[in-house]
């Protein structure tokens, strides 16, 4: 996996949060299935299965969040910015404002903010712009245009 890039604050955030799953997180679903065992026959306990499950996400979570703060390169700032665009064709009342970033930076954006993964033709398009203007880019379903109106550091 290539490294992925990080705000200072979604890296902290991100790392408090792994912390607090590790520890708080197992402890409280560790007591929800002991509680639930305690109810009887398991095969039909919808408590037990219940919490299992929310083990099993949680398990999952905790994994993801390790692999991901083990390979974050974390950026101080101007690692990131918000391209405002429309595609040939559209007038500007139709723009659209993207990131070329992780999913995990969604908290610290506009909620009209799409996020693009930086490796996708679109984020590895977007990424390539450091003025407004005309850009072409080769997505899934052939040749794109379309126009940058503004990009704005993040």
């Amino acid at each position: 996996m290539s490294t992925q890039k990080l705000s200072r604050a979604a890296f902290e955030r991100l790392t408090a949060e792994l912390e607090d799953l590790t520890t708080r997180g197992r402890i409280e679903v560790a007591e929800e299935i002991e509680l639930a065992r305690a109810e009887g026959d398991l095969r039909e306990n919808a408590g037990y299965h219940a919490a299992k499950d929310k083990q099993g996400h949680m398990e999952g979570r905790i994994r993801q969040l390790e692999h991901l703060l083990e390979h974050a390169e974390v950026v101080e700032s101007g690692g990131q910015a918000i391209y405002t665009m429309i595609y040939e064709g559209d007038t500007a009342d139709a723009a659209e404002r993207y990131v070329a970033g992780s999913q995990e930076e969604r908290s610290g954006l506009p909620d009209d903010v799409t996020i693009v993964g930086p490796a996708s033709p679109l984020g590895t398009a977007l990424q390539s712009m450091s003025q407004p203007g005309v850009l072409e880019y080769e997505g899934p379903a052939g040749r794109l245009t379309v126009e940058i109106l503004a990009i704005e550091e993040i």
